[in-house]
């Protein structure tokens, strides 16, 4: 089909309403395989009269690392390109072409643009870049969960390249349960206590989890560790740290962690409109306009999974146009809501909360 042999591979368990879907996206690949953990759905039967190569096999004890390791040795040895997604997710057409235009050999790994989420209205949510694309030879996945591949070939890996024209979307099921995740990343952290990263989503998924006391406690752990340098992601522990005081009732200790937050990334919005938030349900106005300002100015998104949609979407703007109302300024606030709801215009409050600014505007 091209100059390189690109085979897809994946793992999935259950997974039948996405099967036709995931294959069409698929099928620009010369090859598709698929390791199935234990589907009782008619999955496997779906994938193979579709044309996948599927192999049966229950990981026990469950990680996601092995199932992925397993997974591409199903992959032929004589591939050039290793493209691995779950059923969940569909690539817009023409990924294949834009993967063999960026491609050269020796690369190691593709980056590529990938929509993690979706608003109600359908326009993307939470938007970063991916690195799952990478050469047959000298790649493993480690870590029992939220996996990434490591290079254990000879030498160092190729380079990695940009392909810009390919966009990967997720369409998760809302109803798949992520209980595993915490005992997962509970073992990630015991098998390897240094690794900065692990502690950082650990203290994430005691956040979501409501364990606020583990959570700040893991995520200061988090921000000790010599090795926890990257600064988005410090600046990220600091915010959920911030969320966990304010959940437990202790604004001014939310307030220090979301400052610290934006002195150690100032080049972020997320920082400045959490705190932001802080302030409109605190009722200080005059804060929510700066900090709101501070984070608009920020243009450049940045691509990383730290990015929050929240921040480049109407939340600015709608604090705005609270603060606004709630100083006096009808007309700014009412700019304010247009433009939030431009950026959300299927959100229904958004829509009455312009008609009633622009009335008390005299518009």
């Amino acid at each position: 089909m091209g100059k390189y042999k690109v085979w897809v591979y994946a793992i999935c368990k259950d997974e039948g309403p996405f099967v036709d879907r995931w294959m069409d996206s698929m099928s620009e690949a010369d090859g598709v395989c698929v390791l199935d953990t234990g589907s009782a759905d008619g999955t496997v039967e779906q994938l193979r009269a579709r044309g996948a190569r599927v192999a049966v096999e229950e990981i026990s004890p469950w990680r996601f690392d092995t199932a992925r390791n397993r997974s591409l040795e199903l992959v032929p040895e004589d591939a050039d390109i290793c493209v691995c997604t779950d059923l969940d997710e569909v690539f817009h057409p023409g990924w294949r072409r834009e993967l063999e235009r960026v491609w050269a050999p020796g690369a190691g790994q593709a980056r590529y643009r990938y929509t993690w989420s979706f608003n109600p209205d359908g326009s993307e949510g939470v938007v970063f870049w991916y690195e799952k694309i990478h050469a047959r030879r000298g790649y493993q996945w480690v870590h029992p969960v939220h996996e990434v591949l490591k290079w254990t070939g000879a030498g160092g890996p190729g380079p990695m390249v940009t392909a810009g024209g390919i966009q990967l979307d997720h369409h998760p099921d809302p109803l798949k349960s992520r209980a595993q995740y915490l005992p997962l990343l509970e073992l990630s952290v015991r098998e390897e206590p240094g690794d900065d990263r692990n502690m950082h989503y650990l203290g994430r998924e005691y956040m979501y989890r409501g364990r606020w006391d583990d959570c700040i406690r893991t995520l200061k752990a988090h921000l000790n560790m010599p090795t926890a340098v990257w600064r988005d992601e410090r600046a990220a522990s600091m915010r959920y740290i911030a969320r966990a005081c304010w959940e437990k009732g202790d604004i001014p200790q939310a307030r220090d962690w979301y400052l610290r937050a934006i002195t150690e990334a100032p080049h972020l919005r997320e920082p400045y409109t959490d705190l932001a938030l802080l302030l409109y349900h605190q009722g200080e106005w005059e804060g929510v306009l700066y900090f709101t300002a501070c984070a608009l100015a920020i243009t450049d998104r940045p691509r990383s999974y730290i990015c929050e949609a929240a921040a480049w979407g109407s939340l600015p703007h709608d604090l705005r146009a609270m603060a606004f109302y709630h100083t006096g300024d009808c007309l700014q606030a009412a700019g304010e809501a247009r433009r939030a709801l431009e950026l959300e215009p299927g959100n229904q409050r958004l829509r009455e909360n312009l008609a009633l600014l622009e009335k008390a505007a005299g518009g």
